[in-house]
C-alpha cells in the first residue's frame, strides 16, 4: 500500500475510496459513466476556449468566452439527464 492510498483511506469517506455509486448519496451522479463522459466534454470545451483566449488576447473576448464557457459547462453538467 502506497502512502497516498493510506492517507486517502484515512482522510476520505469510504464511498469516495471505492468509487461505487450509492443510490442514497446526493453526489451519486458524479461516479456514473455518463457524467464522467460529460466531464470530458466540458474539459475539452475549456481547453478550446482557453486556446482561443490565448490566441486573441482581447479582454472583452476573454470575458465573453469565460462567461459563455461557464454557462455551457453548467448546461452540460446539469443534474437532469
Amino acid at each position: 500500500m502506497t502512502p497516498k492510498n493510506w492517507i486517502h483511506q484515512l482522510m476520505l469517506p469510504h464511498w469516495l475510496n471505492d468509487e461505487s455509486p450509492d443510490h442514497k448519496h446526493p453526489h451519486r451522479r458524479r461516479f456514473t459513466v455518463a457524467y464522467r463522459r460529460k466531464q470530458g466534454i466540458v474539459k475539452n470545451v475549456w481547453i478550446a476556449s482557453g486556446l482561443l483566449m490565448a490566441i486573441q488576447g482581447s479582454l472583452p473576448l476573454i470575458a465573453t468566452l469565460t462567461l459563455g464557457t461557464t454557462f455551457l459547462s453548467f448546461v452540460l453538467l446539469d443534474e437532469t439527464d
